[in-house]
């Protein structure tokens, strides 16, 4: 996409005014997208987007700009109107660049590049619908959707950097809408990866409507949650999100260098119970947070967060090495060109433990499994938060006694991981979207059911 010689003269360029460092970050992304609403195609969708992100280190500030220019002169005018106010005398010296080759774990047969697949994609979506018609007369309507994109990328550093990935992210899932005597629920099911559209061979269009009805047909006869402090159980999945949202934005050096987490000075020291593991790793095969390198250039790795409930490590991309003095974790992530790198998760979760489902559920006299979380906020630098359950049970002496309505669960991170006293068996993961300083960037949240002995749940019975 950028010649060589040209990247060297352009950093050589960013360097003689006075850079300690300089990086340019080269993106092509080709995009599809298919939506239907229940057994009708609403929109087709493609798209090609081009650019150049040009990064300046000065000391320890960041600037950054970007274009859809290749030219060479373009591009050291940006950089010349990035280093203005900062200009100084050279401090470092280009380095030739040595072109890093890495193992492609992640192998991709069915690329955006070589097929859109559209009808192949229609055909899922209209199937899971008609799985889900199948379940109960009084769907109103579905609607379906299947995403792919292919991300082709180089990055040139001035410390000699040379090096090229593809990325291929494709996403597919159903919303299942119910009606009865004036009210309605919903229920859905996604899945995706770091793969092309081989991944219709391992995801059923039939047990993505069943699902999707099923949690809708669930909620609409759920009764109002009970309100207070009690014991809860998170189911395994995208249950993960309680995880990802109030504790793991508080190990990005992006909060931790400015002392904005709770954790900042917390290294190797108990922040959670001793049952709690969690990781971050960007070397899963084929995972939707997965990456052969970040947007750094760095290969990616599996990053112990937590062991036996002991903080353990952060997640530390270029910059936040260099404020903090932890080693780079392979965590420097991105939307775009248009936006600077900063420390960001891929595949984060607690790890399994040894406790049933089972267990975990006859252990509590009044509370509430929630078997599926939905969004929420979090308050950043405190881990404070408030998360939607989107399908959940009333629990008493040890049983599920009939499904709940607009519960919430409300805490902190911090408190939250102290409170965690059982992890189950039954791990699994699920896909998300995070969004953060550096854009909204494809990630997988994850973990097995978890019981947390005191937790506030908000409620209207």
């Amino acid at each position: 996409m950028l010649e060589s010689n040209v990247a060297q003269r352009v950093i050589d360029h960013a360097l003689s005014l006075g850079a300690d460092f300089a990086e340019i970050f080269i993106e092509r992304n080709l995009t599809s997208s298919v939506n239907t609403l229940s057994d009708k195609v609403k929109t087709v969708n493609s798209g090609i987007d081009f650019g150049i992100g040009l990064r300046l280190f000065f000391d320890n500030k960041v600037l950054y700009g970007y274009t859809n220019n290749l030219d060479e002169e373009e591009l050291k005018r940006i950089v010349s109107q990035l280093a203005a106010k900062d200009r100084r005398d050279p401090t470092s010296t280009n380095q030739s660049f040595n072109f890093l080759k890495f193992d492609d774990i992640h192998p991709v047969s069915m690329p955006l590049e070589k097929d859109f697949c559209v009808p192949q994609k229609v055909e899922y979506l209209l199937a899971a619908n008609s799985a889900a018609h199948l379940q109960a007369n009084n769907i109103s309507q579905t609607m379906g959707f299947c995403i792919q994109r292919q991300q082709n990328i180089q990055i040139f550093n001035s410390l000699g950097l040379q090096t090229k990935d593809s990325r291929n992210y494709t996403r597919a899932g159903l919303t299942v809408v119910v009606s009865a005597k004036g009210e309605q629920a919903t229920g859905s099911w996604n899945d995706g990866g770091l793969v092309g559209w081989e991944l219709n061979q391992s995801i059923d269009a039939k047990a993505t409507g069943m699902e999707a009805a099923r949690q809708a047909i669930v909620n609409l006869s759920a009764k109002p949650c009970p309100s207070g402090n009690m014991p809860v159980v998170i189911g395994n999945g995208f249950g993960g999100v309680i995880f990802h949202e109030a504790c793991g934005h508080l190990l990005e050096t992006t909060a931790v260098a400015k002392k904005a987490s709770v954790f900042h000075d917390q290294m190797d020291k108990m922040i959670a119970n001793e049952v709690v593991n969690a990781v971050d790793d960007g070397c899963m095969a084929n995972e939707w947070g997965s990456l052969n390198i970040d947007d750094e250039g760095m290969p990616t790795q599996r990053t112990q967060l937590i062991k036996d409930g002991k903080l353990n490590s952060f997640l530390v991309d270029k910059m936040g090495a260099q404020q903090t003095g932890f080693a780079r974790t392979g965590s420097g992530r991105r939307q775009s060109y248009k936006y600077a790198p900063a420390s960001r998760m891929r595949n984060t979760f607690i790890e399994p433990g040894k406790n049933s489902l089972d267990e975990m559920i006859g252990s509590i006299k009044k509370g509430i499994y929630a078997s599926h979380m939905g969004g929420g906020s979090v308050q950043p630098g405190t881990g404070e938060f408030n998360f939607s359950v989107t399908e959940g049970y009333y629990i008493e002496n040890g049983k599920i006694q009939y499904p709940i309505k607009a519960a919430t669960l409300i805490s902190t991170g911090p408190k939250v991981l102290k409170q965690i006293s059982m992890v189950g068996t039954d791990f699994k993961l699920a896909c998300g979207m995070c969004g953060s300083v550096s854009g909204s960037i494809p990630t997988t949240v994850g973990q097995p059911a978890i019981k947390v002995d005191d937790i506030l749940v908000g409620g209207n019975a």
